[in-house]
């Protein structure tokens, strides 16, 4: 029934259905090398995974508009995967896959060209509807829409990129899986090595290790299969090396004292600049962005530079502020703590007792490092690597003063539109936070709210959640701290008792009051939730960016289809793949509603989500035991289950097991949401079996998930529970349109 061809680089589709060993293109000893199609599916799921995710982190870092929209990077992963299983009898050329991989690399290593690319952010941040730290503004229409077109240009050339890229790996992947004489086996194969990719990538990041490192594991993976097919190898192999250097060469960071890849971000550590504007003695970028600067307050040094640090300021920093609005606080705890300036503070204020909790460890040991105050070498400081929702969900301590340090975002996951800061700011958040408050306990939240519906949104949060307004401050970019805007609430009787007994203090709140005052809010903004998480957004409707990138991915979709030589699968395209477009999109969609679940109860590291992932893919493997095992389950039953699982998890508040220890919680958490993946796992295993063309039925399955990956933006409008309610409706589609199962007695071929 298959039809066995070989691989080589531009060899021509046989005929029909033919022995290899009776194939005159293939030399006799070839035959032996693709009697291992189970390795070379192993291996070329491992390469697609990893690919995946280096280039949603790399570019993400990069160029960081994509940071905001990693989302965006992979839809065109999808994509050339997609295309490349549709039109796996085409020639696979994996000099195809290495040119847009060098023009890629050699845009990003010329300073000229590397600048450029990354003003794409600057460009497309003119809509204005989508929070982007640090963009431009503009008055002039016409300059708004230049830009904004140059911007979407050269992310239509960034994006094509990508997808040539992965046509290759797809049309490989798809011919393995197609020719393969064991589809179950094949495919838990296909399973394994896409976890066995994410972890190699998640391990790499671990140990902190730079995006060479990341390219030279892909080009040894890719190696393995030039090696094998052999033509024009020699080159082919050169062209690895090229783009070794050439990452090497987009690496270089001069005039720095270090450079740090986290598990979250790109850190740059280097020697302020006044003339730039800079703060402190050491400043640290994220994703070529400045994020902290690290500042010696102490009042000896303070004292010793008046022209830096104003009289007017009475000898007091905005991460002073927070520790005198209560009374010999003994218990501090501060959430993005970074890289120390929060813990100097509370330090300077004699207190004992000081926990701070950051997400990325990597700020933390340069904290340790630069800070000149060295908060982090003192006793009374208790560092906690953790989210702040988690953190909050598991201590039982309670604190004097809780205190929100600048705790923003420049980045998201890859398969969310929730920025990793967004579940901090709910109302349920804010709410967990509360209850570790100390009785006569004062909350500070400084965020820089840079549009007035941020600062709106987070003030009428703390009222709901305190039943008092806050006290708000604007608190200005000076030597004395980043600046942005302080909320104060909590006991604010005796917050207004501290102010008004401390001559000094209030002597600043005043200046500070009457010289920046704050924009009347309009007390008129959606307050954000765990279902609608999304803080910086006015309100729920779908950025205009969004659109114009969907509009971009659907010219790319044409571009691609009329280039990789698709033509005829829409004519192809009949009732079973549109059961696996739909299976595609549904498990796309229920991957984020698992993601985002778990960030609210586990926390959004990037171990939680690596975790949720993993359990998916284990899922899968699960799902193909059972087939195998009872493959005769009537599939009207499983989709019963999983539907009706699929519905049942929309009245579900997880966030009720918040209060488990994390292994019971997270068993709890990643079994409830992974479960309808067990279900649809069985669906899919079952249809793939009798697919006559395997590579186009996963070639459709990875198209729906293209299509799901641009359908979450729903969200935005509908909250994040809808989501079941729409993978459910996409499951029942699948349901209608499922292949004829009779043919089940071909499920175990061979």
């Amino acid at each position: 029934m298959l039809h066995r061809k070989g691989i080589h680089e531009g060899q021509p589709d046989a005929a029909g259905p033919t022995r290899p060993e009776q194939d005159p293109s293939l030399p006799a000893d070839d035959y032996l090398r693709l009697t291992h199609r189970t390795w070379a599916i192993f291996l070329i799921s491992v390469l697609g995974l990893f690919l995946e995710m280096l280039f949603i982190r790399w570019i993400g870092t990069e160029i960081r508009i994509f940071a905001y929209l990693q989302n965006t990077i992979l839809v065109a992963c999808f994509l050339g995967l997609g295309l490349g299983c549709f039109t796996c009898r085409k020639p696979i050329i994996f000099r195809q896959s290495l040119s847009p991989l060098l023009l890629l690399l050699l845009a990003m290593a010329i300073p000229l060209t590397r600048g450029i690319l990354q003003n794409i952010s600057d460009y497309l941040s003119l809509l204005g509807d989508l929070t982007i730290w640090y963009g431009l503004v503009s008055t002039n229409p016409e300059v708004t829409v230049l830009l904004v077109s140059l911007g979407l240009l050269l992310t239509y050339f960034l994006l094509i990129l990508v997808v040539d890229i992965f046509v290759p790996v797809g049309r490989l992947l798809g011919r393995l899986m197609d020719d393969h004489p064991n589809t179950l086996w094949a495919y838990s194969v296909n399973v394994i090595g896409s976890l066995v990719g994410t972890w190699l990538f998640v391990m790499l990041s671990f140990f902190y290790q730079p995006p060479i490192t990341w390219f030279m594991v892909a080009g040894i993976l890719m190696s393995i299969f030039i090696l094998w097919t052999r033509q024009g190898w020699r080159l082919n192999l050169a062209l690895l090396l090229a783009a070794v250097l050439l990452i090497w060469l987009a690496g270089l960071t001069p005039n720095t004292l270090d450079v740090v890849w986290s598990p979250y971000q790109k850190l740059v550590v280097s020697k302020s600049n006044a003339s730039h504007g800079d703060i402190g003695e050491y400043l640290v970028t994220v994703n070529n962005v400045g994020y902290q600067g690290m500042s010696d307050l102490s009042r000896a040094h303070t004292s010793a530079d008046p022209q830096s640090f104003f009289p007017s300021w009475q000898g007091l920093s905005q991460y002073d502020i927070p520790l005198l609005l209560q009374s010999n606080p003994q218990k501090v705890l501060i959430v993005g703590a970074g890289a120390g300036n929060d813990a100097a503070g509370a330090l300077r204020q004699g207190v004992k007792d000081i926990t701070a909790v950051e997400i990325d460890p990597a700020i933390i040991a340069i904290g340790r490092r630069f800070h000149p105050e060295q908060p982090y070498s003192s006793p009374a400081v208790r560092v906690v690597i953790d989210d702040a929702r988690s953190f909050f969900a598991t201590t039982h301590e309670t604190y004097d003063v809780i205190s929100f340090s600048l705790l923003d975002s420049h980045t998201t996951t890859a398969m969310t539109n929730a920025r990793l800061d967004n579940y901090v700011y709910t109302r349920e958040s804010l709410t967990q936070a509360k209850s570790l408050l100390a009785p006569g306990g004062i909350m500070v939240l400084t965020f820089e709210a840079q549009k007035v519906f941020i600062a709106d949104r987070i003030e009428i949060a703390l009222e709901q959640v305190f039943g008092e307004k806050p006290i708000v401050i604007a608190i200005p970019h000076t030597a004395y701290g980043w600046g942005g805007v302080m909320f104060i609430t909590g006991d604010l009787t005796r917050a207004r008792e501290q102010i008004a007994n401390n001559p000094r203090l209030e002597a600043l709140i005043q200046n500070l009051q009457q010289t920046y005052p704050v924009p009347p809010l309009p007390h008129n903004t959606r307050v954000v939730t765990d279902d609608w998480p999304y803080i910086y957004l006015q309100s729920a409707q779908i950025p205009v960016l969004y659109y114009l990138l969907t509009g971009l991915m659907l010219l790319i979709l044409v571009r691609s289809y009329k280039k990789w030589q698709a033509s005829g699968l829409i004519a192809r395209w009949g009732r079973s793949y549109w059961h696996f477009f739909f299976l595609g999109v549904a498990f796309l969609l229920l991957e984020v509603q698992n993601i985002s679940k778990a960030s609210v109860v586990l926390g959004n590291t990037w171990q939680v989500n690596a975790v949720i992932v993993s359990g998916v893919l284990l899922m899968a493997l699960l799902a193909n035991g059972i087939a195998h095992r009872f493959p005769k389950i009537p599939l009207g039953l499983v989709y019963a289950a999983l539907i009706g699982i699929s519905l049942a998890l929309y009245f579900i508040d997880l966030a009720q097991f918040a209060f488990l220890p994390y292994a019971t919680k997270a068993v709890i958490v990643g079994g409830l949401t992974s479960l309808p993946m067990l279900f649809s796992g069985i669906v899919f295993i079952r249809s793939f079996a009798i697919a006559e063309e395997k590579n186009t039925a996963l070639g459709a399955n990875l198209v729906g998930a293209f299509v799901g990956a641009l359908l979450q933006s729903v969200t935005f409008v509908t909250g994040i529970k809808a989501l079941l309610l729409i993978v459910a409706g996409f499951y029942f589609l699948s349901l209608l349109t499922q292949p004829d199962q009779s043919k089940h007695k071909n499920f175990y071929p061979g």
